[in-house]
């Protein structure tokens, strides 16, 4: 199963992603996660990644599609990966093509979470996040409910960054839509519903 998730920012991949590992042990790939803990590592690229970042722009293709490449050639995705946040771009999906022609090992599907704009503004907007554990909760979560730590909401989690984030991914990453359905890999599924819900059609577009 080698599958892309797209979807804007917010939209619930990660949460479809996090249902797929803990059901078919498939490597999850969140380049979001890799930058971020390269920001908090404070590695050169994630001083490089964190003014686009905090910004809300996209991090540059070189930095990215390097940092992904790296990871698709470690053991545990030989049997299939889930890429999530990447490709963003036209040209980070034709440069994912390539190097998936060179390994041999072609996507399956591209899978869009659909969600309205408006629901994702509202979503990441209340959306907080465990420092000690990484659990992502809400703004009605005074303490972390895994594990206690203090919940904080993230720097690109307010309303003005997060539109940013919308336009640019209207802009820059929609078009990957077209792409994919010209390749007959996309797989459309409604995302704003309950997210139990809208993994069991995710299973079901793609026979599992």
């Amino acid at each position: 199963m080698n599958i892309v998730l797209l979807g804007g920012p917010g939209a619930g991949k990660g949460t479809q992603a996090a249902m797929l590992v803990e059901e078919f042990k498939t490597p999850h790939i969140s380049t979001g996660d890799m930058l971020r803990a390269a920001v908090a590592a404070g590695t050169d690229l994630g001083k490089k990644a964190k003014s686009f970042m905090d910004a809300g722009e996209l991090v540059p293709d070189d930095v990215i599609i390097g940092l992904v490449i790296d990871r698709l050639q470690e053991p545990d995705t030989d049997a299939g990966f889930i890429l999530d946040g990447f490709p963003r771009t036209s040209a980070q999906a034709v440069a994912l093509d390539a190097e998936l022609g060179k390994l041999e090992r072609p996507l399956d599907a591209a899978l869009l979470i659909d969600v309205d704009p408006e629901v994702i503004v509202k979503r990441l907007c209340s959306r907080r996040m465990c420092r000690d554990c990484g659990f992502i909760g809400n703004e009605s979560d005074a303490a972390c409910p895994k594990c206690g730590g203090e919940m904080y909401q993230r720097d690109d989690d307010n309303e003005a960054t997060v539109r940013n984030r919308l336009e640019v991914y209207e802009k820059s990453t929609s078009p990957l839509i077209d792409y994919y359905r010209g390749s007959e890999l996309l797989v459309a599924i409604d995302g704003d519903r309950d997210p139990k819900v809208v993994y069991a059609d995710v299973k079901e577009a793609l026979s599992l």
